[in-house]
């Protein structure tokens, strides 16, 4: 099943965050960020194109109990729009509330069942950790990894991991920002669908720290030389430790998750890439894709 629009806010609800016109005013203004993943007109949310197809099989009894656990533990409950991925614009999340502390923060982009975030969070408890997830079956592994690795420095948020950095992070809040084995979907038809594009190595520019890193990491040879194209387009961005072929030597840190290890024993190779905000670079100056600056 997909993802399915939730029932619209009471009029004069809370959640009515939007300050833009009524259906049939002004359709766009180029004063106001897009989600990679969501776009809008007026105040009417149009579902665009997004890098996964949610679907919601049952969880086993395992997952249920793991969510009805530990879901008050690790789950941050963000204000939604239409769908029940969607984030709100307007939103913003009060870090040191949820934390109890300002520290460097790391967000995880496709968190799956929280392999990297159980092995690396512990080891660095001087640092916060978020992951944006949408399939519930991987979320709720996700919170029993955390709870055996005693990761309490993580928080886990069902949303789209585009709309929840446009509007969820501030502009240079970011210290490091991962993109691990994401969907390559191999048809050309369905490139558009792909996480990392232009729209996304915009934003992660503007949302990383000057000096942050951006680590990546595919076993699809098409889509490593994709994600190198775009990042390489991105002036708000340049690599880090890169090889003569573009590409960075792999993260230690980074476990060996199933997902890896199935394209290694397919035969794939995989490839690492880290890229940083260019120092000094202000997140509003960077171009847009027509050219103009935000």
């Amino acid at each position: 099943m997909t993802d399915q629009p939730t029932a619209p806010p009471p009029q004069g609800s809370a959640d009515q965050r939007s300050t833009e016109p009524r259906e049939g005013a002004a359709v766009d203004h180029p004063d106001i960020d897009h989600s990679a993943g969501a776009h809008r007109s007026g105040d009417r949310f149009r579902r665009g194109v997004v890098s996964f197809v949610r679907r919601s099989p049952r969880m086993n009894t395992s997952q249920e109990h793991a969510m009805a656990r530990l879901a008050g533990r690790y789950l941050v409950e963000v204000p939604h729009d239409t769908t029940t991925t969607s984030v709100a614009p307007g939103s913003h999340l009060d870090l040191e509330r949820i934390f109890g502390r300002r520290a460097p923060l790391t967000v995880e982009i496709g968190s799956g069942s929280g392999d990297v975030l159980a092995s690396v969070a512990p080891a660095h408890p001087e640092r916060d950790f978020i992951g944006f997830e949408v399939y519930l079956p991987s979320v709720a592994s996700s919170l029993t990894s955390l709870d055996r690795a005693g990761a309490d420095n993580v928080r886990i948020i069902v949303a789209d991991a585009a709309a929840g950095l446009e509007h969820l992070i501030g502009p240079g809040e970011l210290d490091e920002l991962w993109t691990f084995f994401a969907d390559p979907w191999h048809k050309k038809r369905h490139h558009k669908r792909r996480i990392v594009n232009p729209d996304m190595a915009r934003l992660a520019a503007s949302r990383l720290r000057p000096g942050g890193l951006w680590r990546l990491a595919t076993d699809w040879q098409d889509y490593a030389w994709w994600m190198l194209d775009v990042l390489a387009a991105e002036p708000g961005l340049e690599p880090v430790d890169a090889g003569p072929d573009g590409f960075a030597p792999r993260w230690q840190e980074r476990p060996l998750t199933r997902y890896e290890n199935k394209g290694l024993l397919a035969g794939r190779a995989v490839r690492d890439l880290t890229w940083r905000c260019v120092r000094g670079q202000r997140a509003d100056s960077l171009q847009t894709p027509d050219g103009s600056r935000r």
